[in-house]
């Protein structure tokens, strides 16, 4: 009976270890080996400094369209909605008829929806797409039949007519009026305040005249950057969107396994690594560290795994130049002796029954 018991123990063992796997274990070797449709779908490669290369080859920092550079902004033109103010010298029935004690906006002349404005003595003056000087010069030659040299002059006191629209992750929304200053793209995100502990820096969106243009506000950090180059023009809208999406997800013997979210254009695979306070020292395997990267069709290519060998002398330079990708898992794998510990924690329940058995034997022996 105790041999019975024994062997029924023993199996029980071995059919335990053969149906609970050591803890989260990646067999590569199913990947290489296996010619079963799903293996097809996955690539293992190697991180290399061939394969660095290769990439830095293909990859290119990303340019501003030329045809954004070259617009130029021209002399501001009155629109519909704003306000003007018109000053005659020495005549000041014609500057402020409200009279001086009121807001200067009281005495501002509002361009109508037609275009055009009242003025005394001259009646209706088409407004509307004219510069200000343009303006000027026909109030002044006007009003040359009813006032001696007139002197005048024209200022906007609100602009209402021209402007641009930020949406997304800004402090502040919504739209901003284009003056008679020319108004740049980076004058423009400054006003709006960046909302940097949510943005995504590397996907700002300018769509201008029916076409969008992809940005990298990153890029600010590198030399002669030609973002300041960007003037905007009425009907421009910028939109920065969130980095909800853009993470990397952190598996297996790190230290701080999550999610991670950067706002970046790239980042690398020492920096996510490094941001969970790196591998488990006392359970990781060096030689299994792999990035998952998927596809969206995986009928048409396949999802890739990349290995790095951390155990390597050259392993932290090719982390920190192998660039992650939105979506990208990184899996570190245990160690052998780790999987084996934690192959006998699941056994704690099979070593209770082989204690239950050596003091059944005990007793019976006792007995005899």
């Amino acid at each position: 009976m105790i041999r019975s018991l024994s062997a029924a123990v023993l199996a029980a063992i071995t059919l335990q270890g053969c149906m609970f796997a050591p803890g989260q274990h990646m067999d590569t070797s199913r990947i290489i080996r296996d010619d079963s449709p799903e293996s097809s779908r996955v690539e293992l490669v190697q991180i290399t400094p061939k394969l660095l290369a290769m990439d830095a080859a293909t990859e290119q920092r990303a340019k501003v369209p030329a045809e954004l550079l070259a617009y130029q902004p021209e002399d501001y033109r009155i629109g519909v909605g704003d306000l003007l103010y018109i000053t005659v010298w020495d005549h000041p029935e014609l500057t402020a008829p409200s009279g001086p004690q009121q807001q200067i906006d009281a005495n501002g002349r509002l361009v109508r929806p037609d275009g055009s404005l009242f003025y005394p003595y001259i009646g209706n003056v088409r407004a509307s797409g004219r510069t200000i000087e343009q303006l000027r010069a026909d109030i002044s030659g006007r009003l040359a039949q009813y006032v001696e040299s007139p002197q005048v002059d024209v200022s906007v006191l609100r602009y209402a007519s021209q402007k641009v629209v930020l949406n997304g992750a800004f402090g502040k929304s919504g739209p901003q009026p284009i003056t008679t200053t020319p108004l740049n793209l980076m004058e423009a995100i400054g006003n709006g305040g960046v909302n940097t502990g949510a943005a995504d820096l590397s996907g700002l969106i300018l769509k201008r005249d029916g076409r969008e243009y992809l940005l990298d506000l990153d890029s600010l950090n590198y030399q002669n950057s030609e973002l300041y180059s960007i003037y905007l023009k009425d009907g421009d809208q910028i939109y920065l969107p969130y980095n909800d999406n853009k993470k990397v997800y952190l598996m297996g013997e790190v230290n701080g396994a999550r999610a991670l979210t950067y706002k970046t254009r790239n980042l690398n695979l020492a920096d996510a690594i490094g941001t969970v306070g790196g591998l488990n020292q006392t359970t990781s395997n060096g030689k299994a560290v792999y990035v998952i990267r998927g596809v969206e069709n995986l009928e048409k290519e396949p999802a890739k795994v990349f290995q790095l060998d951390a155990q390597s002398p050259t392993a932290f330079i090719l982390a920190q130049r192998f660039n992650l990708q939105p979506q990208d898992v990184i899996y570190v794998g245990p160690a052998g002796v780790t999987r084996w510990n934690r192959f006998i924690s699941q056994l704690l329940g099979s070593a209770t029954i082989l204690g239950t058995g050596a003091n059944i034997k005990s007793d019976m022996s006792d007995n005899n």
